[in-house]
């Protein structure tokens, strides 16, 4: 279970779920104002390779006045105003006047730095989501500061400098040319200038996290003497968190391309199973074909579990045979371009389901369908998780795992103990996205959620019936709250009978 949110928290949620977006307007409800965006002069592309994909290099991917693909300068412009909008609302509730609007802030957003498996050979870099939320930039060694009085909406981007030697091993950079035509922003700097401009922004709030972080070498050289200047520090993830939680229809058109690419990944894994297969078949036969449909790389590593090994929950070794009548369960998922999925499907790899086996999957099966129907704006996910337990209990008694006559909070309790996790998690730019918010937070429209039951009998466990040793059932989807109802981020069911082509 998370933390329980601070009040910062849920009121910053509240906040962005009120807040009003269009394709060039931002308004803060809190206050009479209107931010227009686009109104920056556009700058062309350079006509080179960038340290990611533009439109000159990709056009197959990424289009003019797009930073990211899907992802627009002014989505991302109006991401940077509604943190500001935040950053001014809190502190206004800090003060409890308007005097707030005097003070001065200052946002620090560091990148990831790039990192090594061994001497120098890096692993595959993967960008700060935070960073990457508010500025649409995949290099490393980079940095978004924001500031201003009583509304922190000034931009300056930090990049790396151009440098032909460490191009030639680590491949082209942006520049600072490039990374203002790609984000549209007006002010960028190399990186090294970082700590000089920190030093003349003065007094304020610094909005920061620095307890762990995400870049120690430049926290280290460039953050840490302002914040021992005796500068006044708050975390800005909560806010940076509440902000993320609710997607944009761009966020997810791209979250939806992730489900379908997922999908039909299932559906050809699925289709080459026979008999004893070996789990790391499995596995490249996946990866394989969410990157052959348009995926970057996998989410997480993948869980492909035969047989007995579903009820080790985050069971990654894959490299078991599993063996002809055995179920496998796949816990897998993709990354497009920011944006992830996590699906779980379980199955018996020669098609065809034992009594116990359907008994099992049908019942799962049937509370994940119940649970997926509860997903819509103001029920919780702690909400949906209670009447999982509940559901599970029914279960196990008409499996005959428990007695018809246990008691209710006996029959809850052992359902606790047949499925020990959550019901779902956040879903979004990270699997286990946005932690910093509670999951006794209602759902509000924008946000995407997992919902995952499952059911677990250890081969090992003697206080169940033995027709059900050794099995282990999860099914998960994902799903997207609309402010009437909820939308599936995929049309792929849990009916996994009419995918086998036996």
């Amino acid at each position: 279970m998370l933390q329980p949110p601070s009040r910062m928290l849920k009121a910053a949620v509240q906040f962005v779920s009120r807040t009003h977006l269009s394709s060039g307007a931002f308004r803060c409800p809190c206050r009479n104002v209107s931010v227009k965006t686009g109104g920056w002069k556009t700058k062309k592309v350079p006509q080179r390779y960038l340290g990611q994909p533009s439109p000159y290099t990709h056009p197959h991917l990424i289009k003019y006045g797009e930073v990211t693909p899907g992802l627009t300068q002014t989505e991302f412009e109006l991401r940077r105003q509604r943190l500001a909008s935040l950053i001014e609302a809190h502190a206004e509730r800090l003060s409890g006047s308007s005097r707030a609007s005097d003070s001065a802030h200052i946002v620090i957003v560091l990148s990831h730095p790039i990192r090594y498996m061994t001497n120098d050979i890096p692993y595959p870099f993967h960008q700060n989501q935070d960073f990457l939320y508010l500025t649409g930039i995949l290099e490393p060694d980079s940095a978004l500061v924001m500031f201003g009085s009583g509304r922190p909406d000034q931009a300056v981007l930090f990049v790396p400098r151009r440098d032909p030697a460490r191009e030639l091993w680590d491949g082209p950079r942006s520049g600072r040319d490039g990374a203002a035509a790609l984000t549209g922003l007006e002010r960028v700097h190399c990186i090294e200038e970082l700590g000089m401009v920190l030093k003349s922004l003065k007094g304020g709030t610094v909005w920061y996290d620095g307890s762990q972080p995400c870049h120690p070498s430049l926290h280290q050289t460039h953050v840490r003497p302002l914040l021992e200047g005796g500068a006044v520090a708050r975390s800005l993830r909560p806010l940076t968190h509440s902000l993320r939680a609710i997607k944009s229809p761009a966020e997810v058109e791209l979250m939806k391309e992730a489900g379908r690419i997922t999908a039909q990944a299932f559906k050809k894994t699925m289709a080459i199973c026979r008999g004893d297969i070996d789990e790391a078949l499995i596995y490249a036969k996946f990866d394989f074909e969410c990157r052959a449909h348009g995926a970057n790389f996998l989410a997480y590593p993948p869980v492909v579990a035969g047989g007995n090994r579903a009820n080790t929950l985050h069971y990654i070794n894959n490299n078991q045979i599993i063996k002809d009548g055995e179920m496998v369960l796949l816990d897998g998922g993709c990354e497009h371009y920011g944006y992830v999925s996590d699906v779980t499907r379980t199955w018996p790899v020669n098609g065809k389901f034992s009594e116990a086996q359907r008994e099992l999957y049908e019942a799962v099966l049937e509370v994940q369908l119940a649970c997926l129907s509860l997903c819509s704006p103001g029920v919780s996910l702690d909400h949906i998780y209670s009447t999982m337990l509940t559901l599970l209990a029914k279960q196990l008694r008409e499996l005959r795992v428990l007695p018809h006559s246990t008691n209710d909070a006996d029959a809850i309790k052992a359902a606790r103990r047949y499925c020990p996790h959550h019901v779902g998690h956040y879903l979004g730019m990270d699997v286990h996205d946005t932690p910093e918010l509670s999951r006794s937070q209602p759902l509000r429209p924008g946000m995407a959620v997992t919902i995952e039951p499952g059911l677990y009998f250890s081969e090992d466990d003697e206080s169940c019936p033995k027709r059900f040793r050794g099995l282990g059932v999860r099914i998960e989807d994902d799903v997207h709250a609309h402010r009437q109802n909820n939308e599936g981020l995929f049309a792929f069911k849990g009916l996994l009978l009419v995918l086998f082509p036996w």
